[in-house]
């Protein structure tokens, strides 16, 4: 929610409710659908009703339109013992000045394009290279390597801010795991130990293969990330206050 609110300022959208008004919006809503256990949450913002189909702010009739979509869907658990198989596709993460990669917004014709590419090829996801040709995410989720009993990551000049990215790290550094975020190329993928991509739906998913490469699946790294996750999430539930 912090992070809706902080990208909504910085275009200049007024979501017309504040952060305490949205939490319990959220929770009327898994209520009304009696929902409480394996359900994933969908939140849209968008501007709102326009008098022209024009990308002009100013022709938005009334306030801002909030989308809230609850749904049974959690991930397939084979995945964590398969892992997923990647591919490098050529659409790139674009610069701030193109597309400001920080902003979680509705349009994502590049990651569609990646994905769409990597699909084509067989592959799970698609690994996205920064304009320098650097490694930057994946087209839905984060990328991180495992080399040396490090974990490498971006460092987030061209990708999403994202919360599950962040408490990876976070997670890592408090188990005393050096966890670093840099610029670093495919030649260092290729040769890596192990390869895991994160995400809100089904948090530490290991990789399998990359580009036709062979990687160690839920190496003993993944499996220890995937231990003190699954720990911090039941913690973080457990915790939550309802408005």
């Amino acid at each position: 929610l912090e992070r809706l609110f902080e990208g909504a300022k910085a275009i200049a959208m007024d979501i017309g409710l504040s952060p305490e008004e949205l939490t319990k919006r959220l929770y009327e809503t898994l209520d009304a659908n009696a929902m409480d256990e394996g359900v994933h949450v969908r939140l849209m913002v968008t501007r709102g009703l326009r008098s022209t189909p024009y990308q002009d702010p100013r022709v938005v009739v009334g306030g801002a339109t909030v989308v809230i979509i609850p749904e049974y869907k959690e991930p397939d658990p084979a995945v964590y013992e398969r892992g997923l198989k990647l591919f490098t596709v050529h659409v790139r993460r674009g610069d701030p000045a193109v597309q400001d990669q920080k902003i979680n917004s509705h349009s994502k014709l590049n990651c569609i394009l990646a994905s769409i590419q990597a699909t084509q090829a067989g592959a799970d996801e698609a690994l996205m290279l920064d304009p320098h040709g650097f490694v930057a995410t994946c087209n839905s989720t984060h990328f991180f390597t495992v080399r040396k009993g490090e974990v490498w990551t971006s460092s987030e000049k061209y990708c999403l801010g994202g919360i599950t990215r962040a408490l990876a790290l976070e997670l890592a550094r408090e188990a005393g795991i050096p966890a670093i975020e840099k610029d670093f190329s495919l030649t260092d993928v290729y040769g890596a130990d192990e390869a895991f991509v994160n995400g809100t739906g089904a948090g530490i998913v290991p990789v399998r293969e990359i580009d036709g490469r062979k990687l160690e699946c839920r190496g003993p790294m993944v499996e220890r990330l995937q231990e003190l996750y699954a720990e911090r999430v039941e913690r973080d539930a457990e915790e939550q206050k309802r408005p």
